[in-house]
């Protein structure tokens, strides 16, 4: 049998299958009297404009169980994509790192702009990004998919290491995008455009067809200007999935999901004698032809069946193909002997990337020795296969005026070709388990086992080498409800990081193992008000082993005995302080370090032992305001924190601290209308996301949109 047809056995056999057991167990007993209740309405008051951290409200990025954050002995944060799009915010880096607590992005055009910082740990191969629950391999450092928040139900994140649900690459945290519900009726639109010629434009529509049929369809895109020369961007995307109520035990939905973006051409801006010029923050040095080019497909089979009470059965069959294309002139250094800008890094590079898997789990709840137990275990399967075309090595070099370049054309000395294809084999098992010890105290664990295997063809040298690796992640941890709404909880778990991306990994990493880590985190959930108040507090300790480092005695040689640490303090709070008022709060306190970390420095081996991992900053903070002051009228504002970041391991080099400030106004002319303007970084703030010692990649200027929006 071949592998797409075994992984879309299991949903074949359930949708088929559903309705035979599901039929009997809906008949009545015969001869016994149906008793009918009457309807019961519940009704309570509505929540402060605003976000809220949804501590009682059921998540999957924290526990395969379903669980609250309020029961999870986890950090786990669920925002709402009603309040991402009410503040403004059009791709998902901007809404968690607008809005959850301690990440930051180090988005680049390498890494398709999608790369986030949490708790010490950098990049997709730490802090990994699912959509709908399912996980994407990482093909050279890039993510692409999802981008956009028109069609985002939710995303929820986890704080600390996740490996024990995901696999390998989670030792940071984890990020899952969750689509919009097709249960609920709606049909709405909206019409964007603001400052350096930017428009936006999005409709969807949901609802059920009939008590059989559900169905939704978003689509949304935009294009701009630009707010650096020669740098018009684009994007589409469109989200659509029919769900048939097979019986009211058993569901199948089909989805499709795709993504285009032509992003931002821009790799930079050169750095003057060590510093930022401002005269250089419109100035784009990348070449005339230039091209950065993102397809994404996904598409979806779930179906879930509630057995009995007791027992529910899920699968998810999904196909995810990605096409990225990249041409630009990607670095720059200022000369100071010429006053140019020496332009380098001619790079073309394009992926072919194909994943196939499916997930399939049952959970059982019954009891223990007469305690309250829910149980969910399952397997997990992908084939990844990734093809990687480059112009290696990366010839062509030019010099450029720093005020008035010439972009000049791209230049491809090596050829453009097909280098290097991998297939990697994913299979693994996993279970987790809560376990209530009494109606205040529960236990809950959980414990992974893969196996991936990786084979890599050279397609120039024509050799060949596999590789399978074997892991077990595990977690162990309580939750103590003192008091209503008021839990305690800690919990140890372990996680595991590959040396590079795993389906890409370089040929010289074959005899490296995975990086392994460990974290212990203990904290407090409070929600209080009715739901109106919520507070959060949680400190931890992660430790990261197996770093590939140099030999102190060797420099030349090198060895996996490394390892990193971070610590830290994080709290947030959300709040309605009175009818239409509402804080949203976070900070984070980081100590992040390398304990035992060698590089070679001339051919002399030197220790950073005690410095900062590069892109990591050790303060981060958000603050959302919102005061719905009149009728029909609300006014909101956020700012955002971001401490000093070094820029290289021997923490020579570092990006200042900055602050930037949101503003927003929404009028409601009808109740099924609303106009809204929007602020981003109001006091021109000019800041770096990422960058090296001789270029930053800097922020977003100044810049004010006018949207209209409407319900129908």
């Amino acid at each position: 049998m071949s592998f797409r047809r075994s992984v879309s056995l299991a949903t074949l056999l359930l949708a088929s299958a559903a309705p035979v057991f599901a039929a009997d167990s809906e008949a009545e007993p015969a001869g016994e009297e149906v008793l009918q209740l009457s309807p019961v309405t519940v009704t309570g008051q509505e929540p402060a404009a605003g976000g809220g951290l949804n501590l009682d409200q059921p998540g999957t990025a924290g526990s395969r169980l379903t669980l609250t954050p309020l029961e999870t002995p986890a950090s786990v944060e669920i925002i709402s994509g009603e309040t991402i799009r009410n503040r403004g915010q059009s791709t998902i880096s901007e809404a968690v790192t607008q809005n959850a607590t301690g990440f930051t992005s180090i988005g680049t055009p390498g890494n398709g702009g999608t790369a986030l910082t949490t708790r010490g740990f950098a990049g997709h191969g730490s802090v990994m990004r699912l959509y709908d629950g399912s996980r994407f391999y990482v093909g050279a450092g890039t993510v692409t998919f999802p981008f956009d928040t028109w069609a985002v139900d939710r995303v929820e994140v986890l704080r600390g290491p996740a490996s024990v649900l995901y696999g390998e690459g989670a030792i940071g945290g984890v990020v899952n995008v969750v689509p919009r519900s097709m249960r609920e009726k709606r049909n709405e639109a909206m019409l964007a455009g603001g400052s350096h010629g930017t428009v936006r434009a999005a409709a969807g529509s949901a609802g059920p067809v009939n008590e059989k049929l559900s169905y939704r369809l978003d689509v949304s895109g935009s294009r701009s200007d630009g707010w650096v020369d020669r740098d018009d961007t684009r994007s589409l995307a469109l989200s659509a999935a029919v769900q048939w109520q097979v019986t009211p035990d058993a569901s199948l939905t089909i989805s499709h999901d795709y993504g285009y973006q032509e992003p931002q051409r821009y790799f930079g801006t050169p750095l003057i004698n060590g510093a930022l010029d401002k005269g250089l923050r419109r100035k784009n040095y990348n070449v005339e032809d230039s091209r950065i080019v993102y397809r994404d497909h996904w598409t979806q089979v779930k179906g879930e069946w509630a057995v009995t009470e007791a027992l529910t059965l899920r699968n998810t069959t999904y196909l995810l193909n990605s096409d990225r294309h990249w041409r630009n002139a990607e670095s720059y250094q200022w000369n100071a002997t010429t006053g140019l800008i020496d332009r380098s890094d001619y790079i073309e590079i394009r992926h072919d990337q194909q994943q196939v898997g499916n997930r399939f789990d049952a959970t059982l709840r019954g009891t223990v020795l007469g305690m309250k137990n829910e149980v969910t275990t399952g397997f997990e399967i992908n084939r990844i296969d990734f093809e990687h075309s480059n112009n290696s090595p990366y010839g062509g070099s030019s010099s450029v005026d720093p005020y008035n370049p010439d972009p000049g054309r791209f230049i491809n000395v090596a050829g453009t070709m097909p280098r290097y294809k991998s297939r990697t084999d994913q299979h693994a098992l996993f279970l987790d388990n809560r376990l209530s010890l009494t109606d205040k105290l529960s236990v809950v664990g959980g414990l992974r086992y893969d196996a991936p295997k990786v084979q890599r063809d050279d397609l120039i040298g024509g050799t060949r080498y596999s590789k399978t690796f074997h892991t077990t992640s595990w977690r162990a941890g309580a939750v103590y409800e003192a008091l209503p709404g008021l839990a305690l909880y800690g919990q140890y778990a372990t996680a595991v990081d590959p040396v590079g991306n795993l389906i890409s990994m370089n040929p010289t990493q074959i005899d490296w193992e995975l990086s392994t880590g460990r974290q212990v985190e203990v904290g407090i959930k409070h929600s209080f008000l009715g739901g109106r108040g919520e507070w959060t507090l949680a400190g931890f300790h992660i430790v990261k082993d197996n770093l590939l480092t140099r030999d102190p005695d060797n420099p030349a040689v090198t060895v996996q005995v490394g390892e990193q640490s971070s610590r830290g303090i994080e709290a947030s709070l959300s709040l309605g302080l009175w009818e239409g008022v509402r804080l949203d709060a976070n900070g984070t306190i980081l100590d992040a370090r390398y304990d035992e970390f060698v590089q070679s420095v001339g051919g002399t081996a030197v220790s950073y032992a005690g410095n900062v991992p590069r892109n990591i900053p050790e303060r981060v903070a958000n603050v959302w305001a919102s005061w719905a002051f009149a009728p029909a009228w609300e006014a909101m504002a956020g700012m955002q924190y971001v401490g000093r970041t070094y820029s290289d391991d021997a923490n020579l080099y570092s990006r200042p601290s900055y602050t930037v400030f949101n503003l927003g106004l929404d009028h409601r002319p009808t109740d099924n209308t609303k106009l809204s303007l929007r602020a981003f970084n109001l006091f021109d703030e000019v800041y770096a996301v990422s960058g090296n010692s001789t270029s930053w990649l800097l922020g977003r200027p100044r810049s004010v949109e006018l949207s209209l929006s409407m319900a129908f």
